[in-house]
């Protein structure tokens, strides 16, 4: 006689990106829930997402870690992957779905050592030497015929059989965070939908579109619309912020390092239409429903696009003569400056179309 399978009552999703990852990575929580409505589903994540995470119920709970750390000494590195593999280890998984791909996250589903775990084959990257597999289970690079990194995301599901039901991030801002964004554009004596959100950051210095630019961008558009516009983006990125205020003629209410993601997305919420690089706050203003005008350089916008939103991603005509010849290392997407061959004109032609296609706000593209 055939035995059940055993229930799945605790699944761990390995994710130790970025904020823009784990905004795509939503869908897959949300497909998760829908086949195991009942198992307790935990997010690896950095530190500093752990409240966007739970917040906005990617998952019910987190284990974190410290990216600084793993990147210290032998004795930090040690110190913190011993005590996320401790932390771990205390939920008994029966499921481990890794979707960092790299030699960390293999290296902790093995110790996990769940029944079922999934991994990637082929891998991202190649395996070491004496470098093994732990999966038992193997997703495809792209699942369902997706081209999207939201389909990688999603891939572990066809490995295991269960139904695709949601493919468009959607995450809505928590009713508190709502009250304070209104309350912080009312201070700037903005109203909702009229103003653009700005985002001139990103985690690579090759992603970044000029501040120089984005000033030059956002005169016109200002000037020609009457929209207000507002900065955004982390801590890190003021420099970047304080070139463009310096360089823009219009008014600019700077908002760089003042928000928690929480309040972030609820401010994003709010605005007519988000422009900016590839960037976490992008996939944050497409997950909320808002236009978006995406800049892109040697990364694939087919892949790494705003999706579920009415967008226009641009990128400078390829291949392309290097314009930082010294520092770009390309084909590393992260390391290619492509991006800054895009000109201030077709960015606010962008904006035009765009703004012209949604003249009124649009709920959510299905």
């Amino acid at each position: 006689m055939q035995t059940a399978p055993a229930p799945i009552r605790s699944i761990l999703v390995i994710q130790t990106k970025f904020i823009g990852d784990l905004v795509l990575a939503s869908v897959l929580s949300e497909n998760l829930r829908l086949e195991f409505p009942d198992a307790r589903l935990v997010f690896l994540c950095e530190a500093r997402f752990a409240s966007f995470v739970v917040a906005h119920n990617i998952a019910s709970e987190v284990v974190t870690f410290r990216r600084a750390h793993l990147r210290g000494t032998p004795i930090q590195r040690g110190k913190e992957l011993y005590g996320v593999v401790r932390a771990l280890r205390r939920f008994h998984f029966d499921l481990t779905i890794d979707l960092a791909d790299s030699k960390t996250s293999r290296m902790l589903t093995g110790l996990v050592n769940a029944k079922t775990r999934v991994g990637y084959n082929p891998t991202e990257r190649p395996l070491r030497l004496l470098e093994r597999q732990p999966a038992n289970v193997f997703a495809k690079p792209f699942g369902f015929g997706g081209e999207h990194f939201v389909y990688r995301y999603l891939s572990p599901l066809q490995a295991l059989g269960v139904a695709l039901h949601v493919t468009v991030p959607n995450l809505q801002p928590l009713p508190p965070e709502t009250s304070n964004a209104l309350a912080l554009l009312g201070k700037h004596h903005l109203h909702p939908n009229a103003f653009i959100a700005v985002h001139a950051g990103a985690s690579f210095e090759g992603r970044r579109w000029q501040p120089e630019r984005f000033a030059e961008a956002i005169g016109e558009i200002a000037g020609e619309t009457g929209l207000g516009v507002v900065l955004v983006g982390g801590p890190d990125e003021r420099g970047i912020a304080e070139r463009i205020v310096a360089r823009t003629a219009s008014p600019v209410v700077n908002l760089v390092g003042a928000l928690s993601l929480e309040t972030l997305l609820a401010v994003l919420k709010q605005a007519r239409l988000f422009l900016g690089n590839e960037s976490g706050p992008m996939h944050m203003a497409a997950a909320a429903g808002i236009p978006v005008v995406g800049l892109f350089g040697l990364t694939p916008p087919s892949q790494w696009g705003p999706v579920g939103v009415p967008n226009i991603a641009l990128q400078p005509p390829m291949p392309c003569d290097c314009v930082a010849s010294d520092r770009c290392g390309r084909p590393d997407f992260a390391r290619a400056y492509c991006v800054w061959r895009l000109e201030v004109q077709p960015v606010v032609d962008a904006v035009r179309e765009l703004l012209l296609r949604t003249d009124v706000k649009l709920e959510r593209a299905i």
